[in-house]
């Protein structure tokens, strides 16, 4: 199986995360790929018509998009747990995951937004998005202790790249000092090998 990956994705880190939790990492490719909003990328659409990372291109020549539908795929291959299917577990890492796949939409609309000019930055824009953060960490402070209690899912997976990103990119938003007990979540979770192996901080190839 062929991956459309970058070492700087959230999403991307997403599926790594999931792949090396579930032991299938090894029967990725990875393909180094650059997807940027102003600049589609034609090697990407050949496989995804959206040119959009991460994209896998399975053995049989299917693809899959996006991260949530590629890390499902790679839950079922493996026979995983990430995906509960019934009951309270289902619905809270389902809704961590919306939660934290959508809060990563917003930040990364939120650092395009800050690196234009000043001329052309929307300030309301950004306050928008720096409010929803704010919102966000409020709720996952307040659920830190349901974080900690759950099994590793999609959900917790989500949050935890989420919150990797923000380190990555937003560092000066300083989010441990507002969300203590959710900073002590984080790092049990940042410990694991997974998310130590896909951190972007590191230099990969």
């Amino acid at each position: 199986m062929q991956l459309h990956w970058s070492p700087k994705s959230p999403y991307v880190r997403k599926v790594m995360v999931c792949a090396l939790e579930l032991g299938v990492a090894d029967r990725l490719t990875r393909v180094r790929s650059v997807a940027a909003m102003l600049r589609p990328n034609p090697d990407i659409m050949r496989d995804n018509p959206l040119s959009k990372i991460p994209t896998l291109v399975l053995d049989d020549g299917m693809r899959l998009f996006d991260s949530v539908v590629i890390c499902e795929y790679l839950n079922d291959l493996a026979e995983g747990s990430l995906f509960p299917t019934r009951g309270q577990a289902k619905w809270d890492a389902l809704r961590w995951h919306a939660l934290g796949d959508g809060m990563l939409d917003a930040l990364i609309l939120w650092r395009n937004e800050r690196e234009r000019t000043d001329a052309q930055r929307l300030e309301a824009l950004v306050d928008a998005f720096s409010l929803k953060f704010a919102n966000t960490l409020a709720v996952l402070e307040a659920e830190a202790p349901a974080l900690a209690a759950a099994p590793l899912s999609i959900g917790t997976i989500t949050v935890g790249c989420m919150l990797g990103y923000a380190d990555f990119r937003f560092d000066a938003e300083a989010w441990r000092t507002r969300a203590p007990a959710l900073a002590d979540w984080y790092a049990t979770l940042a410990a694991r090998p997974s998310f130590q192996a896909t951190s972007p901080d590191l230099d990969l190839k």
